[in-house]
């Protein structure tokens, strides 16, 4: 017995792959043991450990520390989807005078990585006389340059993934490209890649952590201050604990919220499965889209 790509195994193949699995989980387990292990003669797990988190200005200050953080998030996430259209608009362009140097823009900030960006921002440019960068000014536009640019080959691989004939019946009655583009393509790119983008997003929300490198206070740089808090026995494991389910809590609510936003987006009625038929279909319905956009 064999398939397509490789050979269906034995029983000795079989007991193989077990023992293979069982000693692996065993070793994963060790080592996850040996840290917890190593905690708890830290103290680590003793109540001790969370009087630091019993005073309300502590609250307090997480409290302000989540707003900053929401808050470059979401300067992040409005520049970086603004950022992207602008860019993807240049990547589709007929000109190659427009799109040939979105396209080298867009390379270079997509393969740069975003905590370089923050870097480049708050360490290189004062001394260029940008004395107006601040930890939080750097951290958004390193966001924004380097979400900007993935999320632009998002839209426009969202807009090349749709059938030819969706943009040929909006031309057939007459409609300029822009008309094209922003009425007929953009919608309908969006929705196709609604869950790249939401994906997209909870990086811009994660990565915003990246800002305590430059001692921009958000979540993680005020968990790594608490959680060295000599003072108080160092709480590691209650700091961790508390900033950690900030986060989930915070990636969740964005995916709930995105997936609600997707979910009301979506068309009543749904395309045809066939190929030919969905792009027949699609022609149909964008050609009526562009008579009644054109009154």
């Amino acid at each position: 017995m064999s398939t397509v790509l490789y050979d269906a195994p034995g029983p000795r193949a079989r007991m193989r792959n077990r023992v293979l699995a069982v000693i692996t989980a065993l070793i994963v387990l060790g080592i996850l043991g040996f840290i917890v292990y190593r905690f708890i003669i830290s103290g680590q797990f003793t109540a001790e450990k969370w009087e630091l988190f019993r005073y309300t200005a502590v609250w307090r200050a997480i409290g302000g520390a989540t707003l900053t953080t929401l808050s470059a998030f979401a300067v992040a996430a409005i520049g970086s989807l603004v950022l992207g259209f602008i860019l993807s608009v240049g990547r589709v362009s007929a000109h190659a005078w427009i799109r040939w140097p979105v396209t080298v823009f867009t390379e270079i900030f997509r393969a740069i990585p975003v905590l370089i960006l923050m870097l480049i921002m708050y360490y290189g440019l004062p001394p260029l006389g940008f004395d107006f960068i601040t930890p939080y000014i750097a951290v958004v536009t390193g966001l924004i340059l380097y979400n900007g640019s993935v999320l632009a080959e998002v839209f426009r691989s969202g807009i090349e993934s749709l059938p030819g004939g969706q943009s040929e019946a909006g031309y057939a009655i007459g409609m300029r490209k822009t008309a094209v583009m922003t009425i007929i393509m953009y919608p309908q790119a969006i929705r196709a890649m609604m869950p790249v983008i939401i994906s997209q997003l909870v990086v811009v929300l994660k990565d915003t952590a990246l800002g305590f490198i430059i001692t921009f206070q958000e979540l993680l740089y005020l968990a790594k201050f608490y959680g060295s808090q000599v003072t108080y026995d160092s709480p590691i494991i209650p700091s961790t604990i508390i900033f950690g389910s900030i986060y989930i809590g915070l990636c969740l609510l964005l995916a709930g919220l995105a997936k609600w936003v997707e979910l009301r987006s979506r068309h009543s009625k749904k395309l045809p499965t066939d190929p030919t038929t969905q792009e027949n279909f699609g022609a149909a319905e964008t050609k009526a889209i562009a008579t009644q956009a054109n009154g």
